[in-house]
């Protein structure tokens, strides 16, 4: 089984079907039989085998979390949260944008945990922040302006532009 979209894996249920296959296992099943049952590959059945007859359902249970544990936990995600939702200004910025030199910096802050810019992305993420970008378009715009400018001035301009 292929996790082409990288959705979060569900370990408990993985491991609840490797320790299904140690019963079948237990029961005289053949490892085509855990295969078909369980659509996985013929040397993945195999592994679970020899795992089982090594170390019996003990060595089908999960390893536990893979790689790094991540150096904020969920206490110190909802303070960031918070911290992020005050705003920039709040942390001494001189404008309402957010960029990932300035999130290091409050994350760096609030929680004593340094991140290189790039890696803040990653963590934003996961908070359920997405990237903005600011509108392009002036503040001090009057939009009733622009509407007469271009119904009383540009027809004009435009006919010197074409000659």
């Amino acid at each position: 089984m292929k996790n082409a979209l990288r959705l979060p894996r569900d370990w408990k249920a993985l491991e609840a079907r490797r320790l299904q296959a140690a019963q079948l296992f237990a029961q005289g099943h053949p490892q085509a039989e855990i295969v078909r049952r369980f659509g996985v590959s013929r040397p993945t059945a195999h592994a679970w085998y020899r795992a089982w007859k090594r170390r019996g359902p003990d060595g089908l249970k999960s390893a536990g979390r893979l790689g790094r544990k991540p150096r904020l936990n969920a206490l110190a995600r909802r303070r960031l949260h918070r911290a992020l939702l005050r705003g920039p200004q709040q942390w001494g910025f001189r404008t309402e944008l957010w960029t990932l030199e300035r999130v290091a910096t409050v994350i760096a802050k609030t929680c004593g945990v340094h991140y290189h810019p790039r890696h803040v992305w990653r963590v934003l993420q996961s908070l359920g922040w997405t990237r903005q970008r600011p509108a392009r378009r002036a503040r001090e715009a009057d939009p009733a302006a622009i509407a007469r400018w271009v119904r009383g001035r540009w027809p004009q301009v435009k006919k010197t532009l074409d000659g």
